[in-house]
C-alpha cells in the first residue's frame, strides 16, 4: 500500500507515452501535456499504448525518482475511461495502488464522501 502525505497529488497522463523516455522526457511531458510543475513533489503516472508498462515520475530531495513496472502478461486496467483531450486525470493513492496490483476498478462503486463547502470570499 502506498503511504503518501495528503498534500501529494497523483496525476495520470491520459495519452500513451513512449516508454523510452526517461527523466527529462517525462518531465517535459509533465510541463507541456499535464500543465504541471514536475518539481512540485506530486506523482506523475504514464502508461504506454498497450498499457503493459507504467512509469511514475516524482521529484524528491533535490532529484527525480523514476519508478517503472512492466507486466509479463496482461495489461493495467484503468479506473475509468480516460478522455484524451484533458491531458490528465487525478487519482487517489488507493486507486493507484489497486491499479498497480492489477485489480479492475471498473466494476467497483465509490460511495459519496463528505467534502467541506467552498469558502465564500468576502465581498
Amino acid at each position: 500500500m502506498l503511504t503518501l502525505p495528503a498534500s501529494v497529488r497523483i496525476h495520470l497522463c491520459t495519452r500513451p507515452v513512449d516508454m523510452r523516455k526517461s527523466f527529462d522526457g517525462l518531465s517535459l511531458l509533465t510541463r507541456e501535456v499535464l500543465k504541471e510543475n514536475p518539481l512540485s513533489g506530486h506523482l506523475f503516472v504514464f502508461f504506454n499504448r498497450t498499457r503493459d508498462m507504467v512509469r511514475i515520475l516524482w521529484w524528491h530531495s533535490g532529484g527525480f525518482c523514476l519508478f517503472s513496472k512492466r507486466l509479463e502478461k496482461g495489461s493495467f486496467r484503468l479506473p475509468h475511461p480516460l478522455p484524451e483531450d484533458t491531458g490528465a486525470v487525478t487519482l487517489e493513492a488507493v486507486e493507484l495502488t489497486l491499479l498497480l496490483e492489477g485489480i479492475d476498478l471498473k466494476a467497483s462503486v465509490r460511495r459519496p464522501r463528505w467534502q467541506p463547502p467552498p469558502l465564500e470570499s468576502p465581498v
